[in-house]
């Protein structure tokens, strides 16, 4: 039978602007009408991530390091940390700061820059995004690595006192708190995204690492302390960090800052 051109060119027509109302109708519903997530969600999902990977990423790091007997473990701890905690800041510094640390957060409080609500928020985050990361590393390693290396967290050496264990702590943080504000707060910084701030912490791990695991966060060392059940140091990591946090931002904001930058 031939085919009538002519006849089947109305039908195709008629189906392209069905096409195109029904396109019309799902873009309209789908996209134009979908609600935009409020800024608590975003921050919260953002440093949330954010502290996941850092714990997962440097947990899992020292754990490896225990179960293949690198004689290079350190430097190999130390580049997982700085390398996934330069990418989650560059990643979220957008969304809620990149912060990824209570001490950082606290620093920021005490300075003013955030407000008791915005600092909650991001706190509990961390802290469950460290938690949550810590028992995804007890599911997924072997149960003899977990064990001996305490879920990939942080101990204190038998060489140091407590008080020097938090003195380390609270330098190490200085450091990475100083340069947060120079690279990230300071709005004359250079625009080169969480990568000073990751070098920061690598740096630090291969200062005082054998000393004190150099954690410079407290969710860092909560979250592998609750899944392992092993909370020795605690009150080190906690107490170290934020005084070294507050310092650093105590020092920028009354030391160096311009008067027109602070506001």
């Amino acid at each position: 039978m031939p085919c009538n051109a002519a006849a089947l060119r109305p039908q195709a027509q008629a189906t392209g602007g069905g096409h195109f109302l029904v396109g019309l109708f799902w873009r309209r519903r789908f996209v134009f009408h979908l609600p935009s997530p409020s800024p608590v969600k975003r921050n919260f999902i953002a440093e949330f991530v954010g502290t996941f990977a850092l714990v997962f990423i440097g947990g899992g790091a020292i754990m490896m390091a225990s179960h293949t007997g690198n004689p290079a473990g350190l430097l190999q701890i130390a580049l997982a940390h700085g390398l996934i905690l330069a990418l989650m800041v560059s990643a979220t510094m957008n969304v809620s700061g990149g912060q990824l640390n209570p001490a950082v957060t606290i620093g920021l409080l005490f300075a003013r820059r955030i407000t008791p609500t915005v600092a909650g928020v991001h706190i509990v985050a961390q802290l469950l995004g460290a938690v949550v990361a810590a028992f995804a590393l007890k599911w997924a390693m072997p149960s003899a690595v977990f064990a001996a290396t305490q879920g990939g967290g942080q101990s204190v050496a038998l060489d140091i006192t407590a008080a020097q264990a938090i003195g380390l702590e609270a330098i190490a943080t200085f450091f990475l708190m100083f340069v947060i504000y120079g690279t990230a707060v300071n709005s004359d910084a250079p625009k080169i995204g969480g990568l000073a701030i990751g070098l920061t912490i690598a740096a630090d791990i291969l200062a005082i690492g054998p000393l004190t695991g150099a954690s410079m966060n407290p969710a860092r060392s909560f979250g592998p302390a609750l899944a392992s059940g092993v909370f020795a140091g605690q009150v080190v990591y906690w107490a170290g960090p934020i005084l070294g946090a507050i310092a650093a931002a105590m020092l920028w904001e009354l030391g160096i800052l311009k008067p027109e930058r602070k506001a």
